[in-house]
This record gives structure tokens, C-alpha cells and sequence, in this order.
């Protein structure tokens, strides 16, 4: 019968925290877009991340400058 004297309290701080984190994470949005991510992955990606720059070489020139 001791042994409850320890577990409860234990049982309460575990789902104590286990509710912080689900309400954490409602209210930092984890849960607002659950499908986006599973269709964001089947669109194709054509466009580099990175643009590049524009190189200018020096036969494209014109002779005035």
C-alpha cells in the first residue's frame, strides 16, 4: 500500500506534463495544416531554391563600355 503513496503522485506529474505538451502544441500551431506536407512532397520542384546570378562575360559587351 505504500508503493501507491509513490506512484500516484507519479501517474499525475506524468500526465501533467504529457497535457502542457499537447497544449503547447495546439497553441504554437503544430496541428493547423496536417495534410499540406503530405501533398507538398508529391509536387515536383523544378525552380532552384538558390537563384543564380546572372553572369555577364565579357565577349557580350558592347565596345562603348
Amino acid at each position: 500500500m505504500r508503493i501507491l503513496l509513490l506512484l500516484i503522485p507519479m501517474a499525475l506529474g506524468v500526465m501533467g506534463v504529457a497535457l502542457w505538451a499537447f497544449l503547447w502544441a495546439v497553441r504554437t500551431g503544430q496541428f493547423d495544416d496536417l495534410e499540406g506536407p503530405a501533398h507538398r512532397i508529391l509536387m515536383d520542384d523544378d525552380d532552384p531554391r538558390i537563384p543564380r546570378a546572372h553572369r555577364r562575360r565579357d565577349d557580350d559587351r558592347s565596345p562603348n563600355e
